[in-house]
């Protein structure tokens, strides 16, 4: 009786291994805009209620962000796991994901933590932070709460042969991450590959009856910060804006150019300000509608 309980355990809760990353550190996987605005619909601004000295909070984009100055990375990760020692750790997330090469790194140092990771995901996470929620001991989920998963998502300019190449070079990875939410979920790896291929939002409930999570977050720990659910919309709309302009063709400094000209007039910023902050957002606005009808 006891063996066999604690194998039950031990299968609920096993940290799958690591996950490979490109030998090419220049190559990113992004999350698409149309995941940025169902972020901006539903989740931004929802944050915890409670901190500690044992928290790490996951309330941005993964990867270095340039658009507001953080993001979330491996190395900031590292740090702050070392601040904290030999002890439990909480993770809360509420991410649109982001570079997922960066969200398996971070993946990577999470499995690595000697005490148990409790993932608590407070709004969503999608892409790129739901292969930094698989890294947890437990995971609970917002009844609200959303985690997606999808294929790796990259932009890539050239003819049919480099099309193919490239797609060749991004098989294994999808294969990796199959591997991963199998491992964590119990479910079969086909059913997998067809609910990533299909982009697939799961709530609360949904996530905890496939395996991809424990339980359900009551309420009262969370709660809408106004402030930052401005914010966080706001930078989302340049981050959208960027990726639309870079599937247009663009490389992504030409895009960054071309989104700092439009909102850059008289008064717009604070002289100094990171890039995002204290803007007038009106031809932005504008731009990105046009874009998305």
């Amino acid at each position: 009786m006891t063996t066999k309980m604690h194998s039950c355990r031990v299968m609920a809760k096993a940290r799958p291994g690591a996950m490979p990353l490109p030998v090419r550190q220049d190559v990113h996987a992004f999350t698409k805009p149309q995941v940025f605005d169902q972020w901006a619909a539903d989740a931004a601004g929802v944050r915890a209620l409670e901190r500690g000295d044992n928290v790490i909070t996951m309330f941005d984009v993964v990867g270095e962000d340039y658009w507001s100055g953080g993001g979330i990375t491996a190395k900031k990760v590292a740090a702050q796991l070392r601040a904290i020692g030999d002890q439990p750790v909480e993770l809360q997330i509420n991410s649109p994901g982001g570079d997922m090469f960066e969200g398996i790194a971070i993946y990577n140092v999470l499995r690595e933590h000697p005490q148990e990771v409790t993932v608590k995901v407070m709004g969503m996470a999608a892409s790129a932070a739901s292969i930094i929620a698989m890294a947890g001991d437990r995971i609970e989920i917002g009844a609200a709460s959303f985690l997606m998963i999808h294929n790796c998502w990259v932009m890539a300019v050239g003819n049919r042969h480099d099309m193919a190449e490239t797609s060749e070079w991004l098989a294994p990875f999808d294969q990796a991450m199959v591997d991963l939410y199998a491992a964590r979920s119990g479910q079969k790896p086909a059913d997998i590959a067809k609910w990533m291929d299909a982009e697939t939002y799961m709530s609360g409930s949904q996530a905890i009856e496939r395996g991809f999570a424990e339980a359900l977050l009551s309420a009262d720990q969370m709660t809408v910060d106004g402030d930052a659910q401005a914010s966080d919309r706001n930078v989302n709309e340049l981050r959208a804006m960027e990726l639309q302009l870079c599937c247009s063709g663009m490389s992504r400094t030409d895009a960054r150019a071309r989104i700092n000209k439009i909102k850059g007039t008289p008064g717009a910023a604070i002289e100094n300000a990171t890039p995002g902050a204290g803007d007038d957002w009106t031809g932005l606005s504008a731009l990105l509608s046009a874009f998305r009808s």
